[in-house]
């Protein structure tokens, strides 16, 4: 019964208050030196975490810009590869060569030329030259 009543005193097993504290504050000495490493490690990790975030956040925003304005470019592109394959189309069809020549002042070797007094300065939307990139 002796033994039970050691356990269960708050003075413990040496038999004094100070006896049971010594080990615990040896442990506690050394704690605070031990935490403040762990919370500069901690605010490491996270200023780094943080830097690497807002990096992933910026290289997102540039790649997403570059991508929308190489897009823009490949449509332009496009559009041009269009505009020149029906331009080259268009310099083999013998009525879209008449007509150009037409736009231009040429007439045919059995046709008569007739000049109208009241015709107008501007030949019209079938002779507007096309931009060829």
């Amino acid at each position: 019964m002796d033994a039970d009543t050691d356990e269960l005193s708050p003075l413990g097993r040496r038999g004094t208050l100070l006896g049971r504290w010594e080990p615990l504050s040896r442990s506690l000495g050394r704690l605070p030196i031990t935490m403040m490493m762990t919370s500069l490690l901690l605010a490491l990790g996270i200023v780094q975490l943080t830097f690497q975030i807002g990096n992933s956040i910026y290289r997102t925003v540039v790649w997403t810009e570059d991508t929308r304005a190489t897009q823009g470019r490949i449509a332009g592109l496009q559009h041009d590869v269009q505009v020149l394959q029906d331009a080259e189309k268009m310099a083999t069809d013998p009525a879209y060569l008449e007509q150009l020549a037409r736009c231009q002042g040429f007439v045919g070797g059995k046709e008569t030329v007739v000049v109208a007094t009241n015709a107008p300065a501007n030949p019209g939307s079938s002779c507007d030259a096309v931009r060829l990139p």
